[in-house]
């Protein structure tokens, strides 16, 4: 008998609400590049793709309202995720890099290829 050469697993998975869409895509990436961001870098990733940025006072103050944090929290996790390149600085303001940026109103396919050494 030959052996399998490839597996293709088809998960489906429907979420309430784009930013939960945007959390399990960031979940996804951090997982499969070994970033190990935790739940709320990943919440401030999701809203900050979803928003355009988190520079504006506007909606630091809302993603502080939604999840229950501080600003100096945001703080804190901003330059940690500027420092691993998930996010940049554009002019005077702070974005998720545009490689991992999504419209998280449309469904979205991934395709992870898992691959070995040899």
């Amino acid at each position: 008998m030959e052996p399998i050469k490839g597996i293709l697993q088809r998960l489906k998975r429907k979420e309430e609400d784009q930013y939960k869409l945007a959390e399990k895509y960031y979940t996804i990436l951090s997982a499969v590049n070994n970033l190990h961001l935790t739940p709320r870098e990943i919440q401030l990733v999701a809203f900050t793709a979803i928003r355009g940025n988190i520079s504006y006072a506007n909606n630091r103050k809302e993603f502080c309202e939604i999840y229950k944090t501080t600003s100096p929290t945001i703080n804190n996790i901003i330059s940690k995720l500027k420092k691993i390149n998930v996010l940049v600085k554009d002019g005077s303001k702070v974005k998720v890099n545009n490689v991992i940026v999504l419209d998280f109103t449309k469904d979205i396919t991934l395709e992870i290829k898992l691959l070995t050494n040899g």
